[in-house]
């Protein structure tokens, strides 16, 4: 029988910018493999190969869109940047300042005519998690880096929302083939004490000792019978 090692802790953690995804996926599917992702810079290879080449045509459709076109409930404006990268001034935990920050892209960023910004993260899926509650962090993470920006002046987020659309059949004109989906706008409500909340839970796990495994992480779940089947 060999000996069992310990995942020892570096001095530093192998990235000190936290994703937005992660406050959403990361937390709500396995802390350990978000610990070692933070820590050891180590993760599982993702196999979405076209999710980034439908957004990338999702979101170029929007560019310079109006908003009141977009839904009929949104505040006059234009969308007016795309596909930016933010990073956040250092989180605050307690009243005290962390490592941690935010760097994420977000998808489509709008300026109302009253001055205030509207942010719209864009999904094609025909899943049922894509609700507004599932995706809150994610885009209070976006929001939080626009009004605290470690460079530039801060600008208020007055609105957020998820523009989903929805494959439901195919079609052909004999020369053109595609997709047709349906559309629908999902208004995500601001919350700064949740998302306070959340951002608490994450550094603590971050910040503590290697946590207990995910118990429908299938990361995981592969790694354990993988290394069952190594003693058999």
């Amino acid at each position: 029988m060999g000996q069992t090692s310990v995942m020892r802790k570096p001095l530093t953690p192998a990235r000190e910018f936290i994703s937005p995804s992660d406050l959403t996926f990361g937390l709500s599917t396995c802390s350990r493999c978000l610990w070692i992702k933070y820590w050891f810079k180590v993760t599982m290879p993702g196999a979405f190969p076209l999710v980034g080449t439908l957004a990338d045509l999702q979101e170029k459709h929007f560019r310079g869109a109006s908003m009141t076109d977009i839904d009929s409930s949104l505040k006059e404006g234009t969308v007016t940047k795309w596909g930016e990268w933010v990073k956040s001034t250092p989180l605050i935990v307690n009243g005290e300042s962390t490592r941690w920050r935010i760097l994420g892209k977000y998808d489509l960023v709008a300026h109302n005519t009253d001055g205030t910004l509207a942010l719209i993260d864009c999904k094609v899926s025909d899943s049922t998690r894509d609700s507004a509650q599932f995706y809150a962090p994610q885009l209070e993470a976006y929001a939080h880096s626009l009004e605290s920006p470690a460079t530039g002046k801060p600008a208020h987020v007055a609105s957020m929302g998820l523009l989903v659309w929805n494959p439901e059949e195919g079609f052909s004109d004999g020369e053109r083939h595609g997709f047709l989906a349906g559309q629908k706008y999902l208004p995500v409500e601001r919350d700064h004490t949740q998302f306070a909340k959340v951002i608490e839970n994450l550094i603590t796990v971050l910040e503590g000792e290697l946590p207990e495994s995910g118990p429908t992480c299938a990361t995981c779940n592969y790694l354990i019978e993988r290394a069952r089947l190594d003693v058999l």
